[in-house]
């Protein structure tokens, strides 16, 4: 399948165009017609995918600026695949949220154009063209929320675009210093030197900060983490969608991509003091998410705590001097799990949220009341995501939450035994959201409110019983990133 990523890449940006040819009353049409090619590239991608073949497939090595040994190198391992087949699956998603109320044309041209920046990233092996994707993600997000955000969009877009803008010009610095020291940008080049040292001195922790910067902010991992709720609260419900269930992999890839397999001596220096940091974004966010009264706010703090899960695996896993190797997997194992998982998970409740909204035109955990006794359907389903969010087995949500506690109790007892704390107060939440939202006596404003109809189901259904697939039968999911796991294990035992 030659060619194959390069055209996942490029079909969105032939559809950004196509949008703006056809008439602007089947803009959002003409996106979906491209999600459903490139998702069909995807999947075709997956079908001949080799599970058991370690490395890179579907390799497209080109020239590209050979003054710096800059390549065109695009690949898929495990991870990149199961996170391309993310991205399709939560972009179309997105699109069928609330449509943005006026310019309608731009919303969609925009979101191809971040769809397709993320499919590149995913899949970039060499750091310049990564970095140029990364970026290219940057600009549309920015602009969907300046131009299609609710209030306060003007303040939560320069936010946003000041935070992940000086993270990566820190990380830009930073690999412009490896560059210098060891002559290449390549990723699995860089990986095989990193055990002994990219660089040596001041300049190696340098290097290792201005990544971890980056990354961390995208993620984004406490103290890191303020400009998430802002913007996730005033973008529109797609938006949101995409920023929780996609964007915020892109910083947790990074990490497993590029800071551990570069830095694993710095991180085991200072591994404790990063799993502080994972542990503090585990427990004070559900805290935070605790005292808020907007439902969009609440979820985007219980999206720092859930991607804290990840970060507290990995970092568990590279401060350890020893770890098992049944550890190892399951560590790995359980963080690739979940950040496919929580990016179904969250976008769903993002989406629930917007159908609310859209009902009522506010979405305060207090403006609504015993929606079960008018909208039994939209309380039944959106309780399925709750779980799901909160880890109930049968659900997606488990499987990788359970493999992250099993494998980091092995390795960080002390912080994983702390972290449970978020596990405990994520179900406080949800049981008061849930609480107010669905019991009690029927609210006067939510008097007329409809029940899902039938385009809502036919984007609910589908989303809900693959979480319980993947909770039932999660094998299907571990067999495309099994392998890779195991050829990573390298890296830490």
């Amino acid at each position: 399948m030659v060619g194959v990523i390069t055209a996942i890449i490029f079909i969105p940006l032939l559809g950004a165009l196509a949008v703006f040819v056809w008439p602007q009353r089947n803009c959002r049409v003409i996106a979906l017609m491209f999600n459903a090619i490139s998702a069909a590239c995807a999947l075709g991608l997956w079908q001949k995918f080799d599970a058991a073949a370690a490395g890179l497939q579907f390799v497209e090595r080109r020239a590209w600026i050979p003054a710096i040994n800059a390549e065109y190198l695009v690949g898929v391992d495990g991870l990149s695949l199961l996170l391309v087949l993310l991205t399709s699956l939560i972009i179309p998603f997105a699109f069928f949220a609330r449509p943005a109320p006026s310019g309608g044309r731009g919303f969609c041209a925009t979101m191809l154009i971040m769809q397709s920046a993320l499919y590149g990233t995913f899949t970039a092996q060499n750091f310049v063209l990564w970095f140029l994707f990364y970026e290219m993600s940057l600009i549309p997000a920015f602009l969907l929320i300046k131009i299609w955000g609710g209030e306060n969009r003007d303040r939560a877009a320069t936010k946003f675009f000041l935070y992940t803008f000086l993270g990566s010009v820190a990380m830009l610095l930073s690999f412009l210093g490896i560059y210098f020291g060891n002559g290449t940008f390549d990723f699995s080049a860089l990986a095989s030197l990193g055990k002994n040292g990219l660089l040596t001195g001041k300049l190696a922790w340098l290097a290792f900060a201005g990544i971890f910067i980056g990354l961390a902010v995208k993620v984004p991992l406490f103290p890191f983490h303020t400009w998430l709720p802002d913007a996730y609260q005033t973008a529109p419900t797609g938006v949101s969608m995409v920023l929780t269930g996609v964007l915020s992999k892109m910083g947790v890839y990074g990490f497993v991509r590029l800071l551990l397999p570069l830095f694993p001596n710095e991180i085991k220096i200072i591994g404790p003091w990063l799993l502080v940091l994972a542990v503090c974004s585990i427990v004070f966010a559900p805290l935070a998410a605790w005292a808020q009264r907007d439902l969009k706010r609440m979820i985007a703090y219980l999206s720092i705590n859930h991607l804290g899960y990840c970060m507290l695996a990995l970092f568990a896993l590279t401060a350890s001097p020893i770890a098992a190797t049944i550890d190892t997997h399951a560590v790995l194992s359980g963080v690739f799990m979940q950040i496919f998982n929580h990016g179904i998970t969250a976008a769903t409740l993002f989406y629930f949220v917007g159908l609310l909204e859209q009902r009522r035109g506010v979405r305060g955990i207090g403006d609504f009341g015993g929606l079960m006794q008018r909208t039994p359907l939209l309380c039944d389903w959106m309780s399925v995501a709750m779980f799901s969010s909160l880890g109930l087995p049968g659900l997606n949500g488990f499987i990788g939450e359970f493999l992250i506690f099993k494998g980091s109790f092995a390795i960080a007892a002390s912080f994983t035994a702390i972290a449970v704390i978020g596990l405990l107060v994520t179900a406080i939440v949800f049981a008061r959201a849930m609480q107010s939202l669905f019991s009690g006596s029927l609210a006067e404003t939510c008097s007329a409110f409809p029940d899902l109809v039938t385009s809502e189901k036919l984007v609910v259904v589908p989303v809900t019983l693959l979480m319980f697939a993947i909770g039932i039968a999660p094998q299907f999911i571990f067999n495309i990133f099994n392998t890779t796991v195991v050829h990573m294990t390298q890296l830490f035992v």
